[in-house]
Order: C-alpha cells, then structure tokens, then sequence
C-alpha cells in the first residue's frame, strides 16, 4: 500500500488515503477526482480487488480471532459476578422467584443453607470449582481447605462455637466485636437511627392483641413472643415489606460490608415481648458478623454470646458473631414494652474480597 497525502479540502474529507499498489490509477486522476456515484463504484471496484489479492488464509484468521473475541465479550459479560443490586432490582428479583410478603421460606430442597444430608460437601465443592473454571482459584485457598475438611471443623470445634452449615478456618475468633471493626456501616446505621426507628413504630401500630399483623413472622421460643420482620432473608428481599419501609432498606445498599448475595444475609426488625427467652442456639457460619442496632432497650433485656453477656444501647450498635452459642431475653416488666432491634449481617472483617466473591458464588440463593 501507498499513502498519498491530500490537500485540505472540504471535498476531499471524504476521499480514499489508500490505493492499492495493483491498480494504475495516476496521481493526477486522484487529485482531480470527486465524490460522485462513479467515483464511489469505482472506489469500491478496487477495494474487492485489494481483498481478492489478499492471503486467503490471513482472512480466516483475522476472521477466526473476530469470533473469539466476539465469544469471549459474550461470555464474561453473561457470567459476570452480581454486585450489590439496587432496590428495585432486588424487589423484581424477588416478585420473579414468586416471593410472597412476610416471611420467605426457601423453595430449593438442594440449598446449601437448608439441607443438611451426606452430599452437602461434594456439593459446595462442586460450587467451588465452578467459580474457580469461570473466573479463578487465586484466593480460594481457604475456603478449599475449609470445604474439603469441612466434616472435621464441624464436628472438632469446641460446644461453644459451632457453626451448622459452613466453617471457614483461620477466621480469628471471638464471641464480640469492637465497633471500629466495621465502622462506616456502623456509624452510618447509627447516623439513621431516628429513620429506622420512625418505620419501625409505624409498622407497630398494626400490631393487636388478637392477630399477627401482614409481613411479620412469630418464631419459636420457650416463652414469651419473639416476631421478626424481614426485609432481606437469606439473601431474597421481601418486596412488600421493602416497601413499607423504603428509607431503611435504601440505607442497606449503602453499607459497604452487608451481606446480599447469598444465603448466609438478612436484615429484619426484631421484637422481644416482655417475659420472652431465646433459647440457646448457634448460627449457619462464621464468615458474618450480625450487627443489632437498638431501638427500643429497656432495662433487663441482655445478649450473652459465648457465655459473655452484654446489654444493648437505643441508637448503637452491637456487633457479635452468631456461629457461638448464644442466647437472648427480655425479663422487664409488661409497662416497660418489647426490646426492639434492627438487624443486619455484615462480613467478618477477615474475609478478603475474592473469598466473599467466592461465597456469594457458592452460597447464592436456591443454588
């Protein structure tokens, strides 16, 4: 190919820069030629020309690597991790899967989080080599470990942290955490306090004596009433009850460390009746830390994790790890009201941001 500069004409804008060394086009025609219907065939005359003068097999190849290309953009754009979706995505996520208001109750027999049987291991691994052909095992060393001994964490560790589902070893362990160990989320939780509290005490007002008011949930205890009200559960928003307190579950998608993606996140509003205990329990995993912000405490309502007991405050946040047997109660007196927290999961602050990619993989909704 030759490159034959043109003078700066309007006209000229337009005009071929290459002309293949085959043709015996002259110099003279090319500058005094302009942009006509002949012209513009001729022009396309000598390009087939130049293609049908090209190596054939430098065609297939540059024709070949189009096709991976094109193949390769389809394929990492479908397969793309999710990030932290908004809350309208979240609320038709939800609506699609056929969530009902209240409470969500898995629908998959084969969730990780809700099935306990034999082939639970082979199948997070499975989960795990699947991320790792997508995307990469750098990273997965942990959680490889932990899910190929799996079986020995579980039934080694000591009565007062037990974890039922997943234990992710070389997490540092202990029953409490400070509140600078995640303290943008908890200085933000705690700057929109009077939010929360305020669509808390709006949904209250439905509450009566005779009937369990729409979107709360009564769970188990051995005496008193413990209700929740969820917002996100096991990783599934509840639509309708997203939209009765909008402010407090936009706040969620601000918060850098909330758990979203899979199974192990949940953010609710939870209610202690006077008179009410919990009974001792552990929670699914060690990977979280489950923040309690208060909004109503009065007086003899306490928190004892790991044997520790520890009181919580209207307007801060307690954050605890829930893998430790814990247990919780309310022994005010019937005038004082219920104990009223918000609460949210967040990520232990040990697990590193592939690891959590990873999980949220592993651990995703109905996988």
């Amino acid at each position: 190919m030759v490159w034959v500069p043109l003078s700066p004409t309007s006209s000229d804008r337009w005009a071929p820069l290459r002309i293949p060394s085959t043709t015996t086009m002259s110099l003279e025609w090319l500058m005094d030629w302009s942009w006509s219907l002949d012209g513009l065939r001729d022009f396309i005359a000598t390009g087939i020309q130049s293609f049908r003068d090209c190596d054939a097999t430098a065609l297939v190849a540059v024709a070949c690597l189009l096709v991976l290309f094109v193949w390769y953009c389809y394929h990492v754009g479908r397969e793309q991790p999710r990030a932290y979706a908004t809350v309208n995505a979240l609320m038709q996520s939800a609506e699609a899967n056929g969530v009902q208001n209240g409470f969500v109750y898995c629908q998959s027999p084969e969730c990780v989080r809700c099935s306990h049987h034999d082939g639970l291991n082979q199948k997070l691994y499975h989960n795990l080599q699947e991320y790792a052909k997508r995307y990469s095992w750098s990273g997965m060393g942990r959680i490889h470990k932990g899910i190929r001994e799996q079986g020995r964490y579980l039934n080694s560790r000591p009565s007062i942290q037990k974890p039922e589902v997943f234990f992710l070893p070389d997490l540092p362990t202990t029953p409490y955490f400070s509140r600078d160990t995640q303290k943008h989320d908890v200085e933000l939780l705690e700057r929109n306090f009077q939010t929360i509290l305020c669509e808390f005490e709006t949904l209250y007002k439905a509450f009566s004596n005779c009937s369990l008011p729409q979107g709360w949930k009564m769970n188990s205890t051995p005496s008193g009433e413990w209700f929740t009200f969820y917002l996100v559960n096991q990783g599934m928003c509840v639509p309708r009850n997203c939209r009765r307190c909008p402010r407090t579950y936009r706040l969620l998608g601000s918060l850098r460390t909330c758990i979203g993606n899979n199974v192990f996140g949940n953010a609710c509003i939870s209610v202690l009746s006077p008179g009410t205990v919990i009974a001792e329990h552990y929670g699914p995993t060690n990977i979280r830390i489950r923040c309690h912000l208060g909004l109503k405490t009065p007086s003899n309502c306490e928190l004892v994790v790991g044997g520790e007991p520890q009181c919580w405050a209207e307007g801060r946040c307690l954050l605890f790890d829930d893998s430790f047997l814990h247990t919780a109660f309310h022994e005010g007196a019937p005038e004082e009201g219920p104990r009223v927290v918000f609460m949210v999961d967040l990520w232990h602050p040990n697990v590193a941001a592939a690891e959590r990619q990873a999980l949220d993989f592993i651990f995703a909704p109905g996988r």
